[in-house]
């Protein structure tokens, strides 16, 4: 997979080194586990916390599947 580069929003979340878009996701989602974003109740939604809210457009809770999209557009 071709490296991405995240923008400096995303690069408080993952790093700034480039990386292919499956470690980034991976990296993402450790950062959702370590830090207990994951919803409770309803387990496909990811709830923002101060470094994920700009990441997210400002959305409070985005879908896994919408996390994904909004993601794309930080990385060139």
């Amino acid at each position: 997979m071709k490296p991405v580069t995240p923008d400096a929003l995303l690069a408080a979340v993952v790093g700034a080194a480039p990386l292919p878009r499956t470690e980034l996701t991976k990296k993402l989602w450790v950062y959702i586990k370590k830090n207990g974003l994951q919803d409770k109740k309803v387990r496909t939604n990811i709830n923002a916390d101060d470094k994920l809210k700009p990441v997210f457009g400002g959305k409070k809770t985005v879908s896994m599947f919408e996390m994904t999209k909004l993601v794309s557009g930080h990385v060139s």
